[in-house]
């Protein structure tokens, strides 16, 4: 006789089997093909009616010497640090103005989830306006408060395209940072910041004491899914450069965008997809780590 237990353990799994057959069907099949293409010559077109010849590892090897993969694996990176920081910066001082309390408090919390809420293509395609050299309200404001003394090309110019996307990509995402820090702070009891002004503390001795050690988690977390979602940046990118001019602003994800879809070469394009996900499993691990951590830790506190 099976056990209750066993009974609960067998139902839930017979429940759940629709469920990882859909799974297994749309993210299994379609990664085990791409794997298999990678390791084959296969192009989109030319090779009506011929199997994709077997070419081993070679795709592989090609990328690891490949200048220009290398270049767009250091620029991802370069976007990914630079504007997750920016936006875990943003991020918390946001959230603790958010925590104070003042009057239009409501209203400014709708506005800070307004860029969040935009999808990313409305986005992109704002910014790209107001970047525009001709007309765009950036070149106007800049002009006018004297901080430029002439109207810019900032997204045609290779050195600065990177990081005119990279503030959009900051608008539109600084406030998930926000709103899960945002949801930290107001678990903190105000006792323990009562407690310490009669201590004497300082502002600055609050917020390394108290503040910061309750929205460590939070923000970890928000820096974790940040990095990943930063790192295979596409759409705000094919929006606004196209990943030009001259390539400054091709990242990782678009350079397998070219590789399969406008050379048409689904074999490297596939094995270079490959090569990505596999630093994506990287981060996952991370995040999976750094949540396994913090379940240990909170577990060792309630004990």
């Amino acid at each position: 006789m099976l056990s209750l237990r066993q009974r609960e353990q067998r139902q839930a799994w017979v429940l759940l089997a629709p469920m990882l057959l859909v799974m297994l069907l749309l993210t299994a099949w379609p990664l085990l093909r791409t794997i298999w293409l990678s390791f084959t010559d296969a192009a989109l077109i030319g090779s009506s009616g011929t199997a994709p010849g077997w070419i081993g590892v070679e795709n592989y090897l090609y990328a690891l010497t490949d200048e220009d993969f290398r270049t767009s694996l250091w620029r991802t990176l370069y976007f990914t640090v630079v504007s997750v920081a920016v936006e875990g910066i943003i991020g918390v001082l946001v959230a603790l103005l958010l925590n104070q309390q003042f009057a239009g408090r409501s209203l400014l919390r709708v506005l800070v989830i307004l860029p969040w809420a935009l999808p990313t293509i409305v986005n992109a395609m704002m910014w790209r306006l107001n970047f525009n050299p001709d007309y765009g309200s950036v070149n106007a404001l800049l002009t006018q408060t004297g901080l430029i003394d002439h109207y810019r090309s900032w997204l045609g110019s290779p050195d600065s395209a990177l990081n005119a996307v990279m503030f959009a990509d900051v608008w539109k995402n600084y406030p998930l940072v926000t709103l899960l820090v945002l949801a930290a702070l107001q678990s903190i009891p105000e006792d323990l910041y009562e407690a310490a002004r009669l201590d004497g503390a300082s502002a600055w001795r609050r917020f390394r004491a108290i503040t910061f050690p309750a929205i460590a988690g939070a923000l970890s977390v928000a820096l974790v899914l940040r990095t990943i979602d930063a790192f295979k940046i596409f759409d705000i990118i094919y929006v606004m450069t196209r990943g030009g001019p001259v390539d400054s602003t091709k990242t990782l994800s678009f350079y397998v965008y070219q590789e399969s879809f406008s050379y048409l070469r689904a074999g490297s394009g596939a094995a270079y997809a490959i090569l990505m996900t596999l630093l994506c499993a990287v981060l996952i691990t991370l995040y999976m780590l750094l949540l396994w951590r913090q379940r240990r830790r909170g577990s060792a506190h309630e004990n």
